[in-house]
Parts: C-alpha cells; structure tokens; sequence
C-alpha cells in the first residue's frame, strides 16, 4: 500500500512579508502573501499593480535560489521605480518554502533501514519501495509502497529527486533502466565493483544514451571503506549531501588554506 503525501503536494511557494513602510502605501507591516513558482499570487496581499509584479519576480527567484531576498520598493517614483507613484516606499521579506528533496528508496533490510533512518534525519522525504518492505521497518519514511514490483511509482519521480537502488542485485539492473528515463538529481547503486560493471554492460546492450549514465553513482557512496550496513548508509547519504549542497566532498582543512 501507499502512505503519505502525493508527489504533486511537494510544490514550492514563497512567502513575502512587508516588514516596513515609508509614506502612503497600499499594504500594512506585516501583509503577507504566498506566490507560486511562476510568480503568480496565490493568497494574501502586500500591495497591488507593479509592487506585487515586483514581489513575485523576486519570490521566483528566491524558489530558484532557495536564498531569502530582502526587497525594497520605492514607489514614489514612476520612472526610478516601480512605475507606481504611491508616494510611499516599501520593504518586503521573501522567504522560500521548499519541499525536502524526495529519496526514493528501492530495496528493504538492513542496508535500505539504515539508509532510511539516516537520510530522514538530514531532511529528504523517503519513499521506500520494495515488495518485502514493511511500515514498521521504516518508521522513518513518509511512504512505503509494497505492492508495485515493477517500481511503477518511479513514474512521478521529479526533477530533484534521489533515487538509491539497494535491491540486493534482484532486479537491480531492471530498475536501473528505468531510473535512468526520469529526469531525477541522482541515482545511486548500492552493489560492488564487480556487480556495478555488470549491470553497465547490460545498460550498454539496452539502448540507452550513454550520456545517462553520467548521473549514476556505483558503486554509490563516498569512499569511507565502509563495511557494516550503517557505515555504508552513512557513505550513501554523505554522497547525497554533497550533491545537494553542490559539493566535491573532497576533505578540507584550513591548514590548506594560504596564511
């Protein structure tokens, strides 16, 4: 069965806030209104004509970013500012609300419990899918999904998303294939080198692109010398981490750094 949340929920919105004012202007401190990911007003208000068109640039731009934007509008001047001489001047916060990034989890055991646990706790939405895998062994996960053995349910994946397979080598080049056809930020396999070849040289018989191949991950997992099924969890979910972040995981230290 399915739990949880449907894909379409995990929209992006903005919230903005008028936190001061300056002369006459149509919007009180503390008007607030939410703005969808194209910019468009969905609740509230914080001023109309080009203040709002204004505010709703800015709140794409912070959903892109994921950055807060501080913006002030001065809209006493028709041509210097927004074109809306109101005699007053305003300053709107734009804070981005963004969904956690969706994890989704092929396989179930040790590994694929760990993997859950760990991943939750640094903020992704794991939806585990594997005809084994049971609610109770992932009581971290917003979704299990039990009875999809052909992993159907990859068809919602987003732009963004996670994907680890750690099926165990059952089945594991299967749901490579069709991983590789969504336009998700990450695949990762759990396998070994040998197995990880394997499964590369049934992509190269498939058909598929070659160029796909750049967005996967195995064996997956930054190389800690992992061994234990948490340990190796751990790897996965660094390795994930630094995507995110857009990182290169490579160790640092600021003794590197020049004096």
């Amino acid at each position: 069965m399915v739990l949880g949340t449907r894909i379409g929920a995990r929209q992006p919105c903005a919230l903005a806030t008028v936190v001061a004012i300056e002369g006459s202007v149509s919007a009180d401190p503390g008007a607030k209104a939410i703005f969808a990911p194209d910019g468009r007003l969905l609740a509230g208000w914080v001023g109309g004509g080009c203040a709002q068109a204004r505010v709703g640039e800015l709140a794409c731009e912070a959903m892109s970013t994921g950055k807060s934007q501080l913006l002030a509008l001065d809209l006493r001047d028709e041509i210097l500012g927004t074109g809306m001489p109101c005699g007053g001047a305003m300053t709107v916060f734009i804070d981005p609300i963004l969904p956690p990034p969706m994890l989704w989890l092929l396989g179930s055991g040790r590994l694929a419990e760990a993997l859950c646990a760990q991943a939750a706790q640094v903020d992704f939405a794991v939806t585990v899918l594997d005809p084994r895998a049971e609610a109770a062994q992932f009581p971290a996960a917003r979704a299990v999904v039990d009875d999809d053995p052909s992993y159907a349910a990859l068809a919602g994946a987003a732009a963004g998303d996670y994907v680890v397979i750690a099926t165990q080598h059952k089945g594991d080049h299967l749901a490579l294939r069709q991983v590789l056809t969504q336009p998700v930020a990450y695949v990762g396999l759990i396998a070994s080198r040998h197995r990880a070849r394997l499964v590369q040289e049934d992509l190269q018989q498939s058909g598929l692109s070659p160029a796909l191949w750049g967005k996967v991950h195995a064996p997956a997992g930054l190389d800690l010398g992992a061994r234990t099924p948490e340990e190796i969890a751990l790897a996965v979910v660094a390795e994930m981490l630094a995507r995110r972040r857009q990182r290169s995981a490579r160790p640092r230290s600021i003794f590197e750094e020049n004096p």
